[in-house]
């Protein structure tokens, strides 16, 4: 699983001109799932992404989680995070998990995070227009399979 993190002043997904999930200060979130990844996965990724202290204290320095802040998460499934260009011009994604499972761990992520912070989120398979207003900016590659490695 892999979690593209921007720290945003304010982030909204639109689909079909219509506004499906929206936030103010916190984390805009892009996931995306793998053909090997479980539930032990989304839990390490999460205990990292709340405990990751990327936001200011009173005195300027970066020092902050997300919890310490109260901030909120907009989760956006993200299928390219696992493209594959070696081959060509065109993206292979033969590494990502099928779609049913894709839901399932995008479902159980989402669900788990809400526990620890206010969650809105996309709509999967749809045409998303995603906006940003990035604070930094700061932007974060979290891997499941860099957390596994370090263990």
């Amino acid at each position: 699983m892999k979690l593209l993190i921007q720290r945003c002043k304010s982030a909204s997904v639109v689909v079909d001109g219509e506004v499906v999930g929206s936030i103010q200060e916190g984390f805009l979130i892009f996931v995306g799932i793998h053909k090997e990844d479980n539930s032990d996965h989304i839990d390490a990724l999460i205990q990292k992404l709340i405990n990751l202290r990327v936001f200011e204290d009173d005195n300027g320095k970066i020092n902050h989680s997300i919890l310490d802040k109260g901030y909120s998460v907009l989760s956006v499934s993200q299928y390219s995070l696992y493209a594959d260009y070696k081959k060509g011009n065109r993206p292979s994604f033969t590494e990502n998990a099928n779609l049913e499972q894709a839901i399932t761990m995008y479902e159980l992520f989402n669900k788990k995070l809400a526990s620890f912070v206010r969650v809105e989120k996309g709509v999967f398979q749809a045409n998303m227009q995603v906006s940003l207003i990035n604070d930094g900016p700061f932007t974060m590659l979290l891997d499941s399979a860099e957390l596994r490695r370090k263990q």
